[in-house]
């Protein structure tokens, strides 16, 4: 189990290094391009069989204990231990970032987005695999910025050299934002570290704030709640994200929504809820009542880009999206309720399942129709996609459906769970505030409802839904291998909304032991 751990995390790294060598004579195929995004799925599906594994061994009945740990010194006179582990809330995490990788770069061996040499794009993508699941297998502080950090470059790049219109000042934006809110949080994981004796996060949560005082609680949860907020989103940090979607290539913006954004609030509930519960405590009601504010502000975005005669993106709609979501995955943290945050991070793994396939379609959509604008995609010669590629449509249908939280279906239990929470939240919290939140929440979900059933009536009747399509020709319907990057996140979707205790059953040992201090 340990080397099952370090190999998932250390693969995609020599894989990386491995992508700007020269491919092996026999190993070339038709020509190198062709041989380097091979080489990237076959990378990527080793990272998912590694991870597929860790969790097959993972013991099940023991889902709140760290498994798979290595601890060894690495940078003694700091206190830096190359620290891993994973538990009920991490592993899904883990599984579900080698997941989005492995079918981003499968979809990419058949759709390769323009740019530059597909060695630099596949090298970058294991980079930010690397990042990603490091972030989510570290237990030392130090090595959780490292790791925090080390997803930006990748993704900056894949924006600013393989995505659309407007991809620089995107990329821009992206960089300045995360690494302004990264400096603040190094603030706050250093005055915990140094008061706190160790960077050890499991010796931390352990002692659960006993060797903190309450003023270094709050200091130090306000900084590092900075930095988190910024890569959530959380409302009002959360502008670099519709641009960033915009302009990424299709499978930059499935791991920026699916994988990246989960770095921040998973950060929160490993972090900041066991080692500084005193900080936690004061600003959870800010902090819920950030997070309905994006809830709503989200949701109201994406109603003004659906409207007919606003040139509303379908991309920047599904960013849009994203910030609302997320903010049922901070309400659910801001309870402090074992409820609420089992609802965040059931809500995360349903939204990287979900936005995942939201902008796999997206993505497939623009390449057919050749733009993404809402009013040219709903217009007399739009993709009237029901009557042109109806598989397509059926698709998008689906995911619209589960966005919105269906029940039975992955979207409904997480956004649930945090409303519940919020229902009853932690002792000491205001109650009447609370209740206020959950039902601000509750009205978030009927504005994205209506957002959703708009998109689909626009896009898949066409003809503004007037069922009209103007006679426009056949699209080209869903193809083999996007049938192969797709249907796992549709079959995920649906078994983890009919079979929720499959994922609750992992978290809630592992949440119940944080929010008590790992005891």
């Amino acid at each position: 189990m340990q080397i099952l751990l370090a190999a998932t995390v250390v693969v995609p790294l020599l894989g990386a290094l491995a992508a700007l060598l020269p491919a092996p004579p026999g190993l070339k195929g038709r020509n190198p391009d062709q041989a380097v995004l091979r080489h990237g799925v076959t990378v990527t599906g080793a990272v998912l069989a590694l991870s597929v594994a860790l969790a097959a061994g993972f013991d099940h009945d023991h889902p709140a204990r760290m498994q798979a740990t290595t601890d060894i010194s690495w940078i003694p006179a700091l206190g830096i231990r190359i620290h891993l582990g994973v538990d009920g809330v991490s592993l899904p995490l883990l599984v579900l970032t080698a997941l989005l990788t492995f079918l981003s770069a499968l979809y990419s061996y058949f759709k390769m987005p323009s740019g530059p040499s597909p060695k630099a794009f596949v090298a970058l993508i294991l980079v930010l695999e690397a990042g990603t699941l490091a972030s989510f297998a570290v237990l030392d502080l130090m090595l959780f910025f490292l790791a925090f950090e080390m997803v930006l470059i990748p993704m900056y790049f894949l924006i600013a050299r393989w995505g659309g219109e407007g991809r620089e000042r995107a990329a821009w934006r992206f960089i300045l934002y995360t690494l302004l809110g990264s400096v603040v949080m190094l603030l706050g994981l250093l005055l915990i570290g140094i008061k706190g004796g160790t960077f050890d996060m499991v010796a931390l949560a352990t002692d659960n704030g006993s060797g903190l005082s309450h003023t270094t609680q709050v200091i130090a949860v306000l900084a590092i709640g900075i930095g988190l907020a910024v890569k959530a989103p959380m409302w009002p940090f959360h502008s670099w994200l519709p641009d960033a979607h915009t302009a990424a290539p299709t499978v930059g913006s499935v791991l920026l929504a699916g994988v990246l954004l989960k770095m921040g609030t998973y950060g929160f509930v490993r972090i900041v809820l066991p080692i500084a519960p005193g900080g936690a405590h004061t600003f959870a009601p800010y902090l819920a009542a950030f997070a309905v504010v994006g809830i709503l502000y989200g949701s109201l975005a994406c109603l003004a880009l659906a409207r007919r005669g606003a040139k509303g993106d379908l991309k920047r709609l599904i960013a849009y999206s994203s910030v609302g979501h997320m903010g049922f995955v901070l309400l659910g943290i801001a309870t402090l309720t074992p409820t609420g945050v089992n609802g965040a991070l059931f809500a995360n793994i349903a939204h990287g399942l979900i936005t995942g396939l939201l902008f796999f379609l997206v993505g497939a959509i623009k390449d057919r129709h050749g733009t993404s604008d809402l009013d040219a995609l709903s217009g007399a010669t739009g993709a009237a996609l029901y009557g042109r590629a109806p598989r397509l449509g059926g698709l998008l249908a689906f995911g619209a459906v589960a966005s919105l939280g269906l029940p039975g279906l992955a979207g409904f239990w997480g956004e649930m769970l945090a409303m519940l929470g919020s229902f009853h939240p932690a002792d000491g919290l205001s109650r009447p505030a609370y209740l206020t939140y959950m039902a601000l929440a509750g009205f978030g979900t009927l504005l994205t409802a209506a957002y959703m059933l708009v998109v689909v009536r626009r896009v898949c009747m066409g003809g503004d839904g007037d069922g009209r399509p103007g006679g426009a020709p056949a699209l080209t319907d869903v193809q083999t291998y996007e049938f192969a990057a797709w249907t796992p996140l549709v079959a995920l979707t649906v078994l983890a909304g009919l079979w929720p205790a499959a994922l609750l059953g992992l978290t809630d040992p592992a949440v119940q032991q944080l929010l008590r201090g790992g005891n």
